[in-house]
């Protein structure tokens, strides 16, 4: 006689995975709501053909934003055009900001590339741009994330992760009334890839490595990575894409260009395992610290006792990568399938189109540090 498997319970805890849009070009990478409601997305040249590298979503569909002349880069003027986006992120005064790396292909960066763009969402303009220093955005840099904290200095502080997995990975503090910027906890080992040996990630039931079509591996390096805003302002939290752990850094620390890095590195605290591999963090208004979870098509979130909890799982969340906390109560995700690239399957493209964006309902409101 056969015994049936029994069915694990249904967690009640579990979120419902709704489909925002579906995307049938470049692959996404982050997302950001505004507090009316308006949607945007952004494409890096990550080898795809990216029309644009900045998109609003409108009646499901992307739109270049704030319009296509400023998409098309200019090398002559690359501090006037977008390059190669990673990240955008509204503020807490419904500004939406661009991170540009100023490295399609993960190329050497030039001065002008890599800056932060601010945009006015009430007459889709620019309104300032604060280009990086080549001591601050190295020639190896790849900036990855961004939150903002408006508290802090005359117009607000803004902190970034450098990602780079060829060079020197650490914090970018940008003074946003000066544009005057620098780097904190420079190639400080929570902000490292850890070594193979203790970090091996398994997506889709296989190891995650660089495949070349020769057969030879190399593993993932990429540094600081996901980042996020206590709810109090107090600390900023970080961690490495290819680690387990997340790191937090006392925020005071961080913006006082009167200490040096030893007395920055002495206020992190290592939060421990994050519940597995993951590089978006968010936070919201409650407390909760929020973290995608790609090796299990998931996003947790560690309460204020520190336990993590699952708020949904799904076959459909391949590699979740970016996320953000709406004030329409709702958690946006979005699922770019990165590691079928062929970077790291043999050289072979295994993505399958579309990618899309997600959401799950959470009834939380954003951290509004302002």
């Amino acid at each position: 006689m056969v015994s049936q498997l029994q069915k694990l319970p249904t967690d009640e805890s579990l979120g419902t995975l709704e489909t925002v849009a579906h995307f049938d070009g470049a692959m996404l990478t982050g997302v950001t709501v505004s507090h009316q409601g308006r949607i945007f997305v952004n494409f890096p040249k990550w080898g795809d053909e990216v029309a644009f590298t900045v998109a609003e979503i409108r009646e499901g569909c992307p739109v270049a934003y704030p319009d296509e002349a400023f998409n098309r880069t200019n090398p002559n003027d690359l501090a006037g055009t977008l390059v190669s986006v990673q990240s955008v992120v509204v503020d807490p005064v419904d500004r939406l900001w661009i991170l540009d790396t100023g490295s399609p292909m993960f190329q050497p960066t030039q001065y002008g590339g890599p800056k932060l763009v601010c945009v006015d969402l009430t007459s889709d303009r620019v309104i300032k741009t604060i280009l990086f220093p080549q001591d601050v955005a190295l020639p190896t840099t790849y900036l990855n994330d961004v939150r903002f904290d408006l508290r802090r200095g005359t117009e607000g502080i803004a902190f970034i992760t450098d990602s780079s997995d060829q060079g020197a990975n650490g914090i970018i503090v940008v003074d946003l009334a000066s544009g005057a910027s620098w780097r904190k906890l420079h190639d400080h080992p929570s902000t490292k890839a850890e070594a193979l040996s203790n970090f091996r990630p398994i997506v889709e039931g296989r190891p995650l490595l660089e495949r070349q079509p020769d057969g030879k591996t190399k593993p993932i390096t990429m540094g600081s990575d996901g980042i996020a805003i206590s709810a109090d302002g107090s600390r900023l939290y970080y961690c490495p894409l290819a680690s387990r752990r997340l790191y937090s850094v006392a925020i005071d620390a961080l913006v006082d260009r009167s200490i040096d890095d030893s007395a920055v590195a002495a206020t992190v605290i290592d939060e421990g395992d994050r519940g597995g591999a993951s590089d978006g963090l968010e936070t919201d208004a409650a407390g909760y610290i929020y973290s995608t979870n790609y090796e299990h098509n998931a996003v947790l979130r560690r309460r204020s006792d520190g336990e993590w909890e699952t708020v949904v799982h799904d076959p459909r969340l391949l590699w979740p990568d970016t996320m953000s906390v709406a004030a329409d109560g709702y958690l946006y995700v979005t699922a770019n399938q990165l590691h079928r690239q062929a970077r790291y399957q043999k050289g072979k493209d295994l993505r399958q189109k579309p990618y899309t964006l997600f959401r799950v309902r959470i009834d939380a409101q954003p951290v509004l540090l302002r």
